[in-house]
């Protein structure tokens, strides 16, 4: 297990060698070091896996130094590996690895490609921290260092407005979450006097019942120490309410929204609610909640994927659905299920994103999907790993012989919820199965308009202007001058391994991560009952969510290639519908109202009434009006003749003599 040290720093070592080095280094030995680095950590994770997976590993603590001694708050820097640390590992070194190879092609023209392959290794680093963490303190410093390094990221091309406009929009937003979590974190300690995790879910379950003083009421203790954490969890893995910096986020390069914003740090809120979830057993109130913004969610964030036009902005909406399928899994209870769909949806997710990512390459940054079509042939490869992508997201499968991963993961938190039995539990099957249909509908129609169809491009100023070419030349070729070409091979390897992820994941880990009692015991609350009622739902439960993405398939198909003209008449049909969606509920215009505009208006009452006239007036202005009058009557004292200095000093020294007298 002393492997664990170097898995968590090498990345950090390899972040501080390519960061200081930056241009003195060069573009090809920085990013060797760090993707290097990523590849030795994947390799060493992987084992750790497999050792939990057969049953020959056993749960550890490694220290690595001590941290805090301050009266009765003492707390090390450990790092716990468990079977849910395991799992963690290699989705977040194994994606991060691939992203970083993958990165060697996108980025090949940046001009400052040290500097982005040391954030992309220090978030790595800071999102280890994370889930190795064996108390709360320390889990708090990997949360805030993924922040940070999300921050860095997503305004990584700075001389871009928008992209420093969503990286400040990740921070504020995530800056409200947070202070829930830090809030949940104190409130933790006050109870329990202790961070340690592991001591923390020993008590758990026997301060059921309690209450504590909040706000002037008597309330359940771990329902308020548990819906504080969970706004933290919200606003870190994008839940309705807090999700409005994600889909933002995509103004970062595609590699990044890869890596932070589908596959590993918005599950970070996911993989907190799973490693604490003995407390959130006791907490029936915050698990409901739990339970119900996790399906608002899903159904939410699905409908707005299904009007966007940006193929990134449809795949980031995609992952805000996802993680809500992972949030009500959890608070029904079926928390391995949460981590399968976790542990499937890095493969397929990332893989989407990268495919996505060798599009834009392929057709010069273009991102407006109304400027794609017939790619198929272009493309080929990009084209099958994006459908190995969409057969898993959407649950392509056949009942008891084999599926693609979703099928697997999103089936069992379905038949999760129905097993559940309750209000609630049923609003969020209904909810989740409303979301499949969703996801498979605006899944097949990204593959159509990209890749089927007649070729679009020329109708992209954005692409004719690239390519220099003028109206005549573009007149003569049907593509407008313009052949899309494939990615380079630095960006396919990585797509090829995410597609076997995306294959075969579900099938070959489905018995341990739905049925492993022995494989998640001691890290994570298991419902031996709600598993064994899983497996009991009627058939038509089973077989809804493979239902609703036929459905979701031939309404995709009629609509972009069977009848085209299906969409503008739906949009005229439902004008006041499709703009309530396409607008994305308008959230962003209503926190703009509620809180921004108010924002502004209190800060300009601020710097212009109390900075400029007032304490600008009495302070730095009213001191330099002072020195400035008494210099003028200083000046005029200063004649330069002899006698007039000795009367002053003549005076003073009478003046001076009358005191010291009377």
């Amino acid at each position: 297990m002393q492997s664990i040290l170097l898995i968590v720093f090498l990345p950090l070592l390899a972040a501080i060698v390519a960061g200081l080095g930056n241009r003195m280094l060069g573009n090809t030995v920085s990013k060797s070091i760090t993707t290097g680095a990523l590849f030795v950590s994947c390799a060493l994770s992987w084992p750790i896996f497999i050792g939990f997976l057969t049953g020959s590993a056993e749960a550890n603590v490694v220290p690595v130094l001590k941290w805090v001694a301050s009266g009765t708050l003492t707390f090390d820097w450990t790092l716990r590996v468990d079977t849910l640390t395991a799992v963690m590992l290699v989705v977040i070194t194994s994606v991060s690895a691939l992203v970083h190879l993958y990165s060697w092609g996108y980025m090949e023209e940046d001009p400052d490609q040290p500097r982005f392959f040391a954030y992309l290794s220090l978030f790595t680093f800071a999102m280890l921290m994370l889930v190795t963490a064996d108390n709360l303190v320390q889990m708090f410093f990997g949360w805030e260092g993924v922040g940070l390094a999300s921050y860095l990221l997503i305004g990584f091309w700075f001389k871009k407005p928008s992209a420093n406009a969503a990286a400040i929009k990740a921070f504020v937003v995530n800056r409200v979450g947070d202070l829930g979590f830090m809030l949940g974190i104190f409130g933790t300690y006050l109870v329990f006097q202790t961070t340690s995790i592991p001591e923390i879910l020993a008590a758990a379950p026997g301060m059921t019942g309690s209450t504590i003083g909040f706000l002037g009421y008597r309330m359940h203790t771990m329902d308020i120490l548990c819906i504080l954490l969970f706004i933290g969890a919200m606003g870190k893995s994008a839940q309705l309410g807090l999700h409005t910096w994600l889909p933002d986020a995509m103004e970062g390069p595609t590699p990044v929204s890869a890596l932070i914003h589908a596959a590993t740090m918005v599950t970070a809120g996911v993989f907190m609610v799973c490693r604490l979830s003995p407390m959130f057993e006791a907490a029936p109130f915050a698990l409901t909640m739990v339970l119900f913004v996790g399906a608002a969610t899903c159904f939410f964030a699905a409908t707005i994927g299904t009007t966007q036009w940006d193929i990134k902005q449809v795949i980031a909406y995609s992952t805000c659905s996802q993680l809500g399928y992972m949030f009500f899994a959890a608070g029904v209870g079926a928390y391995g299920a949460a981590m399968f769909h976790l542990f499937t949806h890095a493969f397929f997710k990332a893989l989407l994103f990268l495919g996505a990512g060798s599009v834009i390459h392929a057709m010069h940054h273009e991102q407006d999907m109304r400027y794609y079509g017939g790619l198929r042939k272009h493309i080929p490869f990009t084209f099958w790993a994006m459908m190995a992508g969409t057969l898993a997201i959407t649950g392509v499968g056949v009942l008891g012989v084999f599926g693609f991963a979703g099928f697997y993961s999103k089936d069992a938190i379905l038949e999760a919820a129905f097993a559940r039995g309750t209000g609630m539990a049923n609003f969020a099957f209904w909810a989740g199965a409303g979301a499949a249909l969703l996801t498979s509908f605006y899944s097949w129609r990204l593959v159509f308009l990209t890749f089927y169809g007649k070729p679009r491009w020329i109708e992209s100023e954005h692409i004719q202007h690239t390519v220099h070419k003028t109206p005549e030349q573009a007149g003569e070729d049907t593509t407008g001058g313009y052949h899309p070409h494939e990615s380079p091979l630095s960006m396919l390897v990585p797509l090829g391994a995410l597609t076997v992820g995306a294959i075969f994941a579900g099938f070959v880990f489905k018995g341990a991560f739905i049925d492993g009692e022995d494989f998640w015991a001691g890290s994570i609350y298991y419902n031996a009952n709600l598993i064994h009622a899983l497996h009991g739902v009627p058939l038509w439960v089973k077989l809804t969510a493979t239902i609703v993405m036929l459905l979701g398939f031939v309404t995709a198909w009629w609509a972009y290639i069977r009848n085209t003209s299906i969409p503008g008449k739906f949009v005229e049909q439902f004008r006041v519908v499709h703009q309530f969606v396409y607008n994305k509920w308008y959230f962003d215009e209503l926190y703009n109202f509620l809180f921004v505009k108010p924002a502004f208006w209190l800060g300009r009452i601020f710097w212009q009434k109390g900075d400029v006239r007032t304490i600008d007036r009495f302070g730095p202005n009213g001191a330099a009006w002072l020195v400035q009058q008494g210099a003028v009557v200083a000046k005029k004292v200063q004649s330069g003749y002899l006698y007039s200095y000795a009367l002053i000093m003549l005076l003073g020294l009478v003046a001076a003599i009358t005191w010291v007298l009377f």
